[in-house]
């Protein structure tokens, strides 16, 4: 790379999004950033599955994050209702993973669709492999639709994810007292 190819990725311009002042913000800002904004990103993937992908295929409620907690966990549901709070309170753990592996690409100069690029792949790639080692996963049995499903409501989590991330980082920086 160039020092001009750098200079215009730094700018922006060039179709990516690349921010090379990782270093203004701590790491451990970043990280609190990032699990606030998996959480909402999560928030915004599980709206999408109730409002519009659900009643659209007629699938009902997915009970795999539950799966998963009572599989690594020494916990298990006592009740349909525990059930649920255990399914929604894993789903929304696992999402502050999304945004921590977002604030790590941000962090490392990554920016908008790179860093959402990387985040998904490897967010999407560790969740198919340990489930399907866990024996929860069998996904070479899964339909196209559901293979869609799955993969499109990940990529909505990851930019939802991204740009939640990437509008609080830019407000906190414009918002920063002089010298901070």
């Amino acid at each position: 790379m160039t020092r001009a190819d750098a200079t215009r990725l730094r700018s922006g311009t060039g179709g990516y999004s690349l921010k090379m002042d990782g270093e203004s913000q701590s790491w451990g800002d970043a990280l609190s950033l990032g699990v606030v904004a998996g959480i909402a990103g999560t928030a915004v993937m599980t709206a999408f599955q109730k409002l519009v992908e659900m009643p659209i295929t007629g699938r009902g409620d997915s009970f795999a994050p539950a799966d998963f907690a009572e599989k690594v966990l020494p916990v298990k549901a006592g009740s349909d209702s525990a059930r649920r709070r255990l399914n929604y309170a894993t789903h929304f753990f696992l999402g502050t993973g999304w945004g921590a592996a977002y604030a790590i690409a941000a962090k490392s100069g990554l920016r908008g669709q790179p860093a959402v690029a990387a985040t998904f792949a490897a967010m999407y790639t560790g969740d198919l492999l340990i489930n399907t080692v866990l024996g929860l996963y069998e996904p070479t049995k899964w339909s196209l639709q559901d293979t869609v499903i799955d993969v499109g409501e990940k990529v909505l989590q990851a930019e939802a994810t991204g740009i939640i991330f990437d509008v609080a980082r830019d407000r906190a920086s414009h918002s920063a007292p002089a010298g901070s």
